[in-house]
């Protein structure tokens, strides 16, 4: 299964997306033009709007509004990727050069300043005022989940509850945000749009603890990020945090010695090998597998459609996924 046939029941309203975000980057100041044509070029999989258009035609049907919480979410998305990147000294962007090595620093920040702005300035101009309430809560949880990171990474001492509340609030609570919003788009039940946050909070963490799986498992080739790329950022994942956890105390020692020193290749292999013996991988797994069922048992209230099949489709894909 792939995104485009997941994206086949929607293929209309993604073409119809996809021409009014870029419409919603324009700008008359010429530098800020040029770099959101370059944004433009820079594709994506657009899975966030993806799952908003998908999440308001199983609630009810596509509307403007719904147009409106995906460009939002696009635009947010967008911007913390450019400011991701400025904070990690990233070269490229999805096989482009990133805004911040073409740009430089200063111009990459001001410029995700400027898209969380289109954003917001979309949603007020059109009182979607509950958007807004339900995106500030985002970026706030999104900051926390970044900023707890580092502060855990920096002291390398974190458990398996301290890991769901940063994947929580890093990367599932956008694609909750994206079900809620497309949901709210199209129906004002509020059984119906919990369900929807539900699914999208289950399917972001599950998405999140197979993108830490394929750390220890993936090729570059495949997923585009070297294999071992956490544990060179000191990143403690939950594969590595299940294999600490039932090690006994001087070999958990040494390991995190050798995440400390993690920027030499052989420690990093050693670290991947001691994870994969400890059965890391498989727990965590089988953890993410539980939150597909959770996801799916979240759209039983949905009658049966082709975008509710294109939603449980996009479960299957997530946990399945190489990339």
């Amino acid at each position: 299964m792939n995104l485009s046939l997941i994206s086949r029941p929607i293929k209309d309203e993604l073409d119809h997306f996809n021409s009014l975000f870029k419409e919603s980057l324009r700008s008359k100041v010429g530098i800020v033009d040029l770099i959101a044509k370059y944004i433009i070029k820079q594709k994506g999989k657009k899975i966030r709007p993806l799952l908003v258009l998908l999440s308001s035609k199983v609630s009810g049907g596509v509307t403007e509004r719904s147009y409106r919480g995906a460009i939002l979410v696009e635009l947010l998305h967008t911007a913390t990727l450019v400011h991701d990147d400025v904070v990690d000294s990233a070269e490229k962007r999805r096989g482009l050069p990133s805004i911040n090595a073409i740009w430089k620093n200063k111009v990459a920040v001001l410029m995700g300043d400027y898209l969380l702005s289109r954003g917001l300035l979309i949603a007020v101009e059109n009182d979607d005022f509950d958007f807004l309430k339900v995106i500030t809560n985002t970026v706030k949880r999104m900051s926390e989940g970044e900023l707890l990171q580092i502060n855990k990474t920096r002291k390398l001492n974190i458990d398996e509850k301290t890991y769901f509340k940063i994947i929580s609030d890093k990367t599932a609570s956008l694609l909750s945000t994206c079900c809620e919003i497309g949901a709210a788009s199209a129906s004002a039940d509020p059984g119906k749009i919990a369900a929807m946050r539900n699914f999208g909070e289950n399917l972001g963490i599950a998405f999140q603890i197979r993108d830490d799986i394929l750390d220890f498992i993936g090729t570059s080739k495949i997923i585009g990020k070297p294999l071992g790329g956490d544990i060179k950022e000191k990143k403690i994942t939950l594969p590595l945090i299940y294999a600490l956890s039932n090690a006994d105390k001087s070999t958990a020692s040494s390991i995190i010695k050798l995440i400390k020193n993690g920027k030499d290749k052989n420690n990093v292999m050693k670290v991947i090998e001691f994870v994969k013996e400890s059965k890391g991988i498989e727990y965590a797994y089988s953890v993410a597998r539980n939150y597909t069922r959770e996801a799916k048992k979240c759209l039983e209230k949905f009658p049966a459609s082709e975008s509710k099949l294109a939603l449980e489709s996009l479960v299957d894909f997530v946990i399945d996924r190489k990339n």
